[in-house]
């Protein structure tokens, strides 16, 4: 089992273990009783399939692994248990996409922040991230 604990630096562009990197880690901060979105890119260049299967941050009650799609003219979002990562491949975490999902944003979740967000794998490895805090449009 690799697991890796990333030193939270305000210069470091990208987190990872092994060779999954986290990178343009991000959270949006919304006010009270809000959810707030939580985006990223994943990397992974291990030579094997990773599953990321959750996600969880001292700053949320809960996170959780959702994605939003728009069919027909209708957009909805709903949960899922886990993402595929392919080796050699990649995954985007963006709004209008995959997310994640943070119910109860914590007091620390407040534009200019960072926040530590640890991502799970199904193989029992799991990488800790800084995600910067921004404002509702984003910013």
């Amino acid at each position: 089992m690799i697991v890796c604990t990333v030193l939270l630096l305000a210069a470091a562009p990208s987190y990872a273990i092994g060779s999954v990197n986290v990178s343009d880690a991000w959270i949006r901060a919304m006010p009270e009783g809000i959810p707030s979105g939580g985006y990223f890119n994943l990397h992974n260049d291990t030579g094997r399939d990773m599953v990321l299967t959750g996600a969880r941050a001292p700053d949320c009650e809960s996170l959780m692994l959702h994605k939003s799609e728009t069919t027909g003219g209708m957009s909805t979002m709903h949960h899922v248990n886990e993402v595929d990562v392919p080796a050699g491949g990649g995954v985007t975490f963006a709004p209008g996409g995959y997310h994640l999902m943070c119910m109860g944003a914590g007091p620390a979740i407040k534009p200019g922040a960072k926040v530590p967000v640890t991502l799970l794998f199904k193989d029992g490895s799991k990488i800790v991230a800084a995600f910067s805090v921004r404002d509702a449009a984003g910013k």
